[in-house]
């Protein structure tokens, strides 16, 4: 799992609350599943920033994965602001699945 990020306590805690946030169609979670770019925290402004992808430009449940990682980083990071950002470039792969995600998967 390759995330940037400018706080790496705060974002393996975000990280760790992410794991709740499931991909329906694959049973993964988007943390393992490497859809998470980069989580940003702006504690002056008191702002979390995450940059995202999903698996496929698509993806039928795109909207619904979105708004999972928003509400959970909303109750993981109760006094900021939580602002996600869907990027494609780069697109997703399968080998951004971590190595906890293929196991998941039997892959």
């Amino acid at each position: 799992m390759n995330v940037s990020t400018n706080h790496s306590v705060k974002c393996m805690f975000a990280l760790a609350g992410l794991h709740d946030v499931i991909d329906p169609e694959v049973g993964l979670n988007v943390a393992d599943m490497g859809l998470i770019y980069q989580l940003n925290f702006d504690e002056e402004a008191r702002q979390v920033n995450c940059l995202m992808t999903l698996s496929t430009r698509f993806c039928p449940m795109g909207e619904s994965i979105v708004d999972g990682v928003t509400n959970n980083l909303k109750i993981n990071f109760p006094d900021s602001d939580v602002l996600v950002e869907l990027t494609f470039d780069p697109p997703w792969r399968y080998e951004m699945i971590s190595e906890e995600g293929r196991n998941f998967l039997n892959r």
